[in-house]
């Protein structure tokens, strides 16, 4: 963490992350962005709101939040159980198509988030640098190319159309690995420790902040 002045510390970073959901007692997104509520952070202070874990009302309360804060940037987190490394995500699509039914009950199948916007957006961060920042502290890190169909993806495809509008300079979604507890009752699923994913995401959030053009270094996949 960095000092800053008090002009510099107006600057906002809000993070948003998710409550539990599908039957868990935690989601570590949630877990993990509210112990970073009010750090300073790179010359910005940050700003934790958890949004529900619900269709439409997630981006609700994504757009009250960011009315609230008025952030210079936004980073959205959740839950991705099964993977092994913090993902910083590429591509959002404008497509919902639940697996299973949110925490309101509502289940979309093949639905369009907005039908009058893009088939997709792009995250405006620099993910590349973000994962070479996290590897360098230790932490397991790589570039995804998919947010899933759920309401992760849901929020960061109205985080995105949302930042298209301008007032926000940087913004994406990041997915983390479930934590011990929850791989506890999932045999064989990997985990980080809360106290691993603050390690990553602090480092994240200052290569983030600080990188103005991301690196051109490998980061893709072949399948």
């Amino acid at each position: 963490m960095s000092i800053s002045s008090p002009a510099q510390s107006d600057r906002i970073l809000l993070l948003t992350a998710f409550e539990p959901f599908d039957g868990e007692a935690v989601n570590p997104s949630w877990e993990v962005t509210r112990t970073l509520d009010g750090e300073m952070i790179a010359n910005m202070t940050v700003r934790a709101v958890c949004l529900p874990c619900v269709f439409g009302d997630s981006l609700t309360a994504l757009a009250q939040a960011i009315d609230a804060h008025k952030p210079s940037m936004v980073i959205s987190l959740g839950q991705a159980g099964g993977r092994c490394d913090i993902t910083p995500e590429r591509v959002a699509i404008n497509l919902n198509d639940a697996r299973i039914p949110d925490n309101a009950g509502s289940q979309p199948i093949d639905e369009p988030i907005d039908s009058n916007a893009p088939a997709a957006y792009f995250t405006t961060l620099p993910i590349k640098a973000m994962v070479q920042a996290m590897r360098a502290v230790g932490v397991p890190a790589s570039v995804s190319y998919t947010a899933g169909t759920f309401v992760c993806n849901h929020v960061f495809y109205g985080l995105q159309h949302l930042a298209a509008r301008g007032g926000i300079d940087k913004s994406g979604f990041v997915h983390i690995p479930y934590l011990p507890e929850q791989a506890a009752q999932h045999n064989g699923q990997p985990s980080l420790s809360a106290d691993t994913l603050l390690i990553g995401l602090r480092a994240m959030l200052s290569a983030a902040i600080t990188t103005d053009e991301d690196l051109k270094i490998t980061g893709g996949k072949t399948h």
